[in-house]
């Protein structure tokens, strides 16, 4: 069984991408939760660049790692200068990772018009650089920038660069294909040549301009590549890296004979997905495949008809094997064998009229604008409340809320709640951001005492759409609120001509849904 080893570059190439961010905390977190799941390597970031990077690698050395090498990344050495006096070489080696990982121009484009040194100083730039790492005991990762690029421009040459690093003592070598441009067979063959040339082992980094960061990842491994590098969720610059979600799961899944992170992790990898995308406070994608939340959904009747005889009819690979699940969709154009699917922790199959009765429900109230496949929470209250099942855990009296602007001060918004709460009136009222978060504020401050559980639950997205836009300002708007716990992520649904009644009912049935899931009465 081969190793494939997995070098996770979320840290440092990762928050290169538009909107990515991570705090000091952030990084320790996600490098424990990488260490947990068996990745092999873990690139902190660059210890000259910033002074959270350099405290990163002050800190993670404090860390129990139990399997991971944390990495540092830096460049080659400064044209005509010693390794030994450059400060970014001596800040790698100050940093105490273990493995430093040294990236080198390959294209002579670069190096001539970019670096603007001669063919030659680049050389020895490479081989100084991956020869001081090494005189300090460390090992050493080549990643040979723009590789593919510049192999087509110059084969010659970008050999001499994979040589220099790999006769000055790097552990391994990486060829890039860092402006994403490559085709799978332009990979193999290349990826081909250089083993034949060199005697250190080979490894991988795609990027995704052409969406094929994956398929070129997958390619370069079945030609002998012992190594890929990698994002989780593919973030990072432009349009991103490999994911190693998909990389690990088609490994695991797809082929034989290959074996990557430690045993009986391949459930946590939908788990893994979220966690990353919620500390670099990004939105989830529903149709990442294998972890999003789409990834096993099924709208049309006949599908879903299919999926309930013969689930792998209609399914690449069981969900659960990546910590995923089936989602059977509601919609106008469901079937029965949606609403049975559905419902089937309910025993409704036996109840053919009840079947009937939720249908006609779901179509009435698609037909003026709730669209249940996008809010199961909502989906499962409606059933509850057919069926006769539903008790609400408050009632609404009244609410109002209050926005307050002038020119010398940014808007004020206040929410006043008047519930019913275990035969108990609560009178409360919540300040916030907008009216949505000021209603939030007012729920939470109504609920929490009668149901703490409510603290662990907040909201992550929210999505206003009109609805028929031709009626203007008097148009009706549907609110979808993403919530979510330790546990589960969900979403409810409103609609109204008024938003902020479309978001309260929503928010509402978001509340509920957490209650009854708590209780265990409700699919979760």
């Amino acid at each position: 069984m081969a190793r494939i080893q997995m070098y996770d570059t979320t840290l440092r190439d990762g928050s290169q991408g538009e909107g990515v961010n991570f705090s000091l905390e952030d990084k320790l977190q996600i490098t424990a939760k990488l260490d947990e799941m068996g990745f092999d390597y873990i690139e902190g970031g660059y210890p000259l660049s910033n002074p959270k990077d350099t405290e990163y690698f002050q800190r993670v050395a404090e860390m129990d790692l139990m399997h991971a090498k944390v990495t540092a990344f830096g460049m080659t050495r400064r044209k005509e200068i010693e390794a030994k006096d450059d400060v970014g070489m001596q800040a790698l080696r100050d940093s105490q990772a273990p493995v430093v990982t040294i990236v080198g121009k390959t294209w002579d484009l670069h190096v001539t018009e970019v670096l603007r040194v001669s063919l030659e100083e680049n050389l020895a730039m490479i081989a100084d650089s991956v020869g001081f790492i090494k005189s300090c005991g460390r090992e050493v990762i080549y990643d040979a920038e723009h590789f593919f690029d510049g192999f087509r421009a110059n084969p010659e040459y970008a050999l001499k660069t994979i040589k220099a690093a790999a006769d000055a003592g790097a552990d391994i070598v990486i060829p890039c294909d860092t402006n994403g441009g490559s085709l799978p067979e332009v990979i193999t063959k290349y990826v081909n040549l250089v083993r034949s040339e060199v005697n250190v082992p080979l490894g991988i980094h795609c990027h995704n301009d052409c969406d094929l960061a994956t398929a070129n990842s997958l390619a370069a491994i079945e030609h002998g590549a012992i190594q890929v590098q990698g994002t989780i969720n593919g973030i990072g610059e432009r349009c991103g890296n490999a994911d190693l979600i998909s990389v690990i799961a088609n490994l695991v899944t797809k082929k034989e004979g290959y074996s990557v992170l430690l045993d009986n992790k391949l459930h946590n990898l939908t788990e893994l997905s979220r966690y990353v995308y919620e500390l670099a406070n990004m939105n989830f994608r529903s149709g990442q495949p294998f972890v999003g939340s789409s990834a096993f959904a099924h709208k049309g009747g006949m599908h879903v008809h299919a999926v309930n005889r013969i689930a792998r009819s209609y399914e690449h690979i069981e969900p659960e094997v990546v910590g995923n699940e089936r989602k059977v969709l509601v919609s106008e154009l469901s079937g029965r064998s949606n609403i049975v699917a559905k419902t089937t922790k309910l025993q409704l199959d036996n109840d053919p009229e009840l079947l009937t009765r939720i249908l006609e429900k779901v179509q009435d109230l698609e037909n003026e604008g709730y669209q249940f496949e996008a809010a199961e929470a909502s989906f499962d209250l409606l059933v509850k409340k057919v069926a006769g099942t539903f008790k609400p855990h408050f009632e609404k009296i009244h609410y109002r809320v209050n926005v307050e602007s002038d020119n010398t001060h940014e808007p004020l918004t206040e929410a006043t709640i008047k519930l019913i709460v275990n035969g108990q009136q609560e009178h409360v009222v919540g300040e916030g951001d907008g009216p949505v978060n000021a209603l939030d504020t007012a729920l939470r401050k109504a609920l929490c005492p009668a149901y703490p559980a409510l603290e662990k639950m907040h909201l992550v997205d929210y999505k206003v759409r009109v609805i028929n836009s031709a009626e203007g300002t008097a148009a009706s708007v549907r609110v979808v609120i993403e919530s979510r716990d330790e546990h589960k992520v969900w979403s409810s649904i409103g609609v109204s001509e008024n938003v902020i009644e479309a978001s309260w009912l929503a928010l509402a049935d978001s509340v509920e849904y957490k209650l009854y899931k708590d209780e265990g009465t409700i699919s979760g």
